[in-house]
């Protein structure tokens, strides 16, 4: 099909249903010619897609029979519906979709910190290289433990929240270059191993999983799923199956990164826990206690309510009135 030739022909028609549409009230007339274009103008989307697909003329006759259909079906849901919506539906669904690979991520993240606790632990050549004996001391006898009470807890709460809510932000919005992410996550294993051989080193092993298990389980897990949909944004377009790379960087891209509101929150609440719980002279069962059952409450939220909002068929993504069009495939 000559798709210039095609545009002449109908052009007229979907100018006229695109000015139609941008009125916000009809009249009886006016609103009997919107639903004559609209269906016309559906048709010829239809055509267009089928037989030249994704293009210039048939992005903006989709927009225009986007602004139409909202006469026909009202004004969009009131917001607190929408928020509603988002949190029961669209974020699980989204965390439900990268729960095998944040297992995965968190399994290799294990793996990097076994192995750098190991090297460091066993060669005190390597071990020198961080510091002097006394430096290497002062950190695992003072500055590890001295940390946690350095500031106020409104601020320690606030700094340790926004550097790793921008970490995890990070994850997902370069996970699209394939390398971000696996340095970041990289980064966080080989840095852990190292603390926790520091602490071993000077007996003190057990403060370092003390300290670190009140949040750290939040915490880390948070930052997981944030390098597990980096890396499925980047899978997405390395191999889209039936869709084209445009098509599954947009869909999985626009999907995955409303994780990113949802990590902000879950590393809230690990921030608060760091920077309110750890540091009161409790029991560590208490304190422990605490974050495991955040983290308790984040996999339910993530594998019973995403299980459940998935298996509806919500993927995360927008709908299709807000999303646009998409180009219909044979799989």
């Amino acid at each position: 099909m000559d798709l210039d030739a095609f545009s002449a022909a109908r052009g007229a028609g979907w100018e006229r249903l695109a000015r139609l549409a941008e009125r916000r009230r009809l009249r009886g007339a006016e609103a009997d010619e919107l639903i004559e274009r609209y269906q016309a103008g559906a048709t010829d989307l239809s055509v267009i897609q089928t037989t030249v697909g994704s293009s210039a003329h048939g992005d903006r006759l989709s927009l225009a029979l986007s602004r139409a259909r909202l006469h026909f079906t009202g004004v969009p849901a009131e917001p607190l519906r929408q928020v509603t919506e988002f949190f029961t539906h669209r974020l699980p669904a989204a965390f439900y979709r990268v729960r095998w690979l944040s297992l995965a991520v968190a399994a290799a993240t294990a793996v990097l910190f076994l192995v750098f606790f190991t090297w460091y632990s066993s060669d005190p050549r390597v071990l020198a290289t961080l510091g002097s004996p006394a430096q290497l001391e002062e950190y695992a006898t003072q500055q590890f433990v001295g940390y946690y009470d350095a500031n106020s807890e409104a601020g320690f709460t606030g700094q340790v929240w926004t550097n790793n809510a921008w970490l995890a932000a990070q994850c997902i919005m370069f996970g699209i270059f394939g390398l971000w992410t696996p340095v970041v996550l990289m980064q966080t294993g080989s840095s852990l191993g190292i603390s926790a051989a520091v602490m071993n080193e000077y007996g003190r092993l057990d403060h370092f999983f003390l300290y670190i298990a009140p949040h750290g389980q939040l915490e880390l897990y948070s930052v997981f799923v944030a390098g597990a949909a980096g890396l499925m944004i980047f899978w997405s377009w390395i191999a889209p199956g039936a869709r084209t790379r445009r098509q599954a960087l947009a869909e999985d891209g626009r999907a995955l990164f409303t994780l990113v509101i949802g990590l902000t929150l879950t590393l809230l609440i690990s921030g608060v826990i760091e920077g309110v719980v750890t540091r009161q002279d409790w029991p560590w069962p208490l304190k422990i206690g605490i974050g495991t059952v955040a983290l308790a409450l984040v996999l339910v939220y993530q594998w019973v309510v995403g299980r459940r909002a998935y298996r509806a068929g919500v993927t995360g993504d927008l709908d299709e009135a807000d999303a646009g069009a998409r180009q219909i495939v044979s799989s």
